[in-house]
């Protein structure tokens, strides 16, 4: 647009003739044509306003009024309390973050169901509505915030595994190793003393003595450029005994430049508490049990008494053999040895790794985030990886949830319950014991003895019924057979969902219960039990001659 102002003429008078020129001012014709702009954009101005308030009482008028949603101000609520007892000590912020890490999904159920719930409330209003959605940005940030902390959980055991891995954690700059070896510290002790043990920073190796006098070696170790900042650290590090009464206390400061390995004889009936940092413990020949929290390897041998250990961070191999007690482990771990136990084998947390159990002559119960195992007793084997669970000969009742695993029960003197989803499950029961197994997207096997006798009840959908028995025909995609076996003593249940059921008949039967197995002694070694059927055994007299086993064809498998 031109800003010249026009040159307008000025109007002749009514009379005629000439009128007479005023003269020529260029500001005042300026002036009248900024105010006749002005005026122009303000008529504008209004018309677009009237526009869009019109606008708006129509759009109200169809889709209602904005009403803010409650799922904003209830998730900032629920931030604000749990950061509050995080802050106050009353939740341990570690373990809400693994927690946080495996539920965080559980959010944007919750919001969701919230909406679902406040737009059904809303369909009874007469006036609609719409619902404010400034609260995602918020969903949004902590489904971050719960891929990351899940991404955690997952990548802290094998950080915390290099993270404890010795001098790599102790000596991160690199610098020149110091040692030296403390002078000991002994102490006489009365009868069943109390025996407390810290070192934040080191190995811990405890040996039971015959004498009644506790005795400390440590060894320091110090990470400095120089004998004088050494020197320092080792002041900084040393260990103390403290006598107090009938309890002693061992401890070491932490230093973050070097650690301390203490070797520590105590007397045999003493009740020993470790609570050790980074760092391995070694525990042998105790007679009054242990309880132990560690973020190291831990390892437990010949142990009479209760036994108790806590993990707090990371994960971390654990072995105990020939514990005349119960066994309770609480944290995550990497690969798990447990053998010749006598009492109770309580263990609840992750197993990055794998799991083997032998010789348990108490309940064994196992509980992680995708497996729960209860086991009477245990006088043969378990096997336990991230893919398949195994059991070889246990005695009493058998409990078995777990998800994304094949499960293998052998000889089984006992009722069982097993459930999975995408594995595959094998039963074989060593007389007429009941077997109830559920199975989502996988098979499910069971291996009769010859002489079984059972109430058996099968369900499948979109699989097959096989069975070396016979079963009444079945057709369509959910199939149904209800049969006995002989005098239908036993109750098996099975349920198969995406996957066949097969019925098996064994090739023979299976020995008597085995009774309570005695631990192995060095003078008796332990000899693994290999399961021979009986048409493998030679009979006496034929003892290197070659025998050839009879062969009987088994019965074709029905299939409905």
């Amino acid at each position: 647009m031109s800003t010249t102002p026009p040159n307008i003429p000025p109007i002749p008078p009514p009379g005629g003739g000439i009128p007479p020129y005023p003269p020529y001012d260029p500001k005042t014709q300026w002036r009248v044509y900024r105010e006749q702009q002005k005026a122009a954009w303000r008529a504008q101005r209004d018309a677009w306003k009237a526009q869009r308030h019109a606008y708006k009482a129509n759009y109200v008028g169809v889709y209602g009024p904005r009403v803010p949603s409650i799922v904003g101000p209830i998730i900032l609520i629920a931030v604000g309390v749990i950061a509050l007892l995080m802050v106050t000590g009353r939740i341990n912020s570690l373990e809400f973050w693994n927690w946080y890490g495996h539920w965080w999904p559980l959010l944007l159920i919750g919001a969701g169901l919230a909406l679902l719930g406040e737009w059904a409330m809303d369909l009874h209003r007469e006036t609609p509505v719409r619902r404010g959605g400034s609260f995602v940005g918020i969903l949004i940030f902590l489904a971050i915030v719960g891929i990351c902390a899940s991404g955690w959980n997952h990548a802290q055991p094998w950080f915390n595994h290099w993270n404890n891995d010795g001098d790599e954690f102790f000596n991160a700059f690199g610098l020149p190793e110091h040692n030296m070896e403390q002078q000991a510290l002994s102490q006489q002790l009365p009868a069943n003393a109390a025996i407390q043990i810290e070192n934040p920073r080191g190995d811990v190796s405890i040996t039971a003595g015959d004498g009644s006098a506790i005795q400390v070696q440590a060894h320091e170790v110090a990470y400095a450029n120089s004998d004088s900042d050494a020197k320092k650290v080792f002041d900084a590090e040393a260990a103390h005994l403290t006598p107090n009464g009938s309890s002693v206390l061992v401890k070491t400061e932490s230093n973050s430049n070097g650690k301390v390995n203490l070797t520590v004889t105590v007397p045999k009936t003493a009740k020993v508490t470790v609570n050790a940092g980074r760092g391995d413990v070694s525990v042998s020949g105790l007679g009054a049990g242990i309880t132990v929290s560690a973020r190291g390897d831990l390892q437990l041998n010949s142990i009479a008494g209760p036994v108790e250990a806590h993990f707090t961070h990371g994960s971390h191999d654990i072995s105990a053999h020939d514990i005349q007690g119960d066994l309770a482990l609480d944290g995550d771990s990497s690969d798990i040895t447990f053998s010749e136990i006598a009492g109770k084998v309580t263990q609840s947390g992750e197993i990055f790794g794998g799991a083997h159990i032998e010789n348990i002559r108490g309940p064994l119960h196992m509980h992680t985030s995708r497996t729960d195992i209860e086991l009477a007793e245990l006088p043969g084997d378990l096997t336990l990886d991230s893919g398949e669970l195994r059991v070889n000969q246990s005695k009493g009742q058998v409990r078995v949830i777990t998800h994304s695993k094949d499960i293998d029960l052998n000889q089984i003197y006992g009722d069982s319950y097993v459930e999975t989803r995408n594995g595959r499950i094998s039963v074989e029961p060593a007389g007429a014991f009941s077997v109830e197994a559920k199975n989502d997207k996988g098979d499910i096997e069971v291996t009769l003895p010859p002489n079984a006798s059972a109430n058996v009840n099968v369900r499948t959908h979109n699989g097959d019924i096989l069975s070396d028995y016979p079963i009444p025909a079945t057709s369509g995609e959910n199939k149904l057979a209800t049969f006995t076996i002989g005098s239908g003593a036993a109750k098996i249940v099975l349920n198969a969902n995406d996957g066949d059921v097969h019925i098996k008949k064994g090739p023979g039967g299976f020995p008597s219960a085995p009774s309570t197995p005695l631990p192995a002694t060095p003078s008796q070694p332990k000899v693994p039990m290999l399961n021979v059927p009986p048409y493998h055994r030679i009979p006496p007299g034929f003892e290197g001659k070659q025998l050839k086993e009879p062969k009987v064809p088994p019965p074709p498998p029905v299939k409905q």
